[in-house]
Parts: C-alpha cells; sequence; structure tokens
C-alpha cells in the first residue's frame, strides 16, 4: 500500500519561501509520476507541479512557473516543492499525489500540509 506523508507547510509573509517535503513508501516508483496540487478555502483542487520518477520531467502549472522547483530524491523515496517568492494567493492546502505514469490519474494522496502566506 503506497503512503505518502507530506510536511514542510507553515506560515511565511510575502516574498518568503517554503520547501515541502513528501516521503513515500510501499513500492518502487520506477515509470510512476509524482505531483503535488493545492486547494485553497472555497476552491476546487488545482494542479500545481509534477515529475516523472524515473527520467525527473517537470511540468508546472503557469501560476507557480519561475518560483516554485519540484524535485525528487531516489535514495530518500521522497518529492520535494520548493516554492520562493511566495504570494498570498498561493495559500492553500498543499498535497502529494502519486501516478502510475502515462496520463493516467492520481491514485494515493498524502493528508496534505497548510501553506499560508501573508501579505
Amino acid at each position: 500500500q503506497v503512503q505518502l506523508v507530506e510536511s514542510g507547510g507553515g506560515l511565511v509573509q510575502a516574498g518568503g519561501s517554503l520547501r515541502l517535503s513528501c516521503a513515500a513508501s510501499g513500492r518502487t516508483f520506477s515509470g510512476y509520476a509524482m505531483g503535488w496540487f493545492r486547494q485553497a478555502p472555497g476552491k476546487e483542487r488545482e494542479f500545481v507541479a509534477t515529475i516523472t520518477w524515473s527520467v525527473g520531467r517537470t511540468y508546472y502549472a503557469d501560476s507557480v512557473k519561475g518560483r516554485f522547483t519540484i524535485s525528487r530524491d531516489m535514495a530518500k523515496n521522497t518529492v520535494y516543492l520548493q516554492m520562493n517568492s511566495l504570494k498570498p494567493e498561493d495559500t492553500a492546502v498543499y498535497y502529494c499525489a502519486v501516478s502510475k505514469g502515462g496520463g493516467s490519474p492520481y491514485d494515493y494522496w498524502g493528508q496534505g500540509t497548510q501553506v499560508t502566506v501573508s501579505s
């Protein structure tokens, strides 16, 4: 059973930085994709970034491109989201998720970590 545990959220001022971590366990992730999503109060969950586990190819939502960086440490089975130049509109619960790749849906989700950016 795949388990995902996020950490690293918190309160930060606008313009600041945070790094989120997602520790994954339960299987090998070769060929899989790992993603970050977020959900703000009263809004739908939205895609933030994704990385292919084996090759490390990355994709970003336009709203975070140039400010956020997704990466992975294969030895630690951990995915990171480095968030710089944070804005109040980045405030949300951030979720880590796993997909089997190739356009498959994200089947496994973490519990989420709160990120709050004050103005």
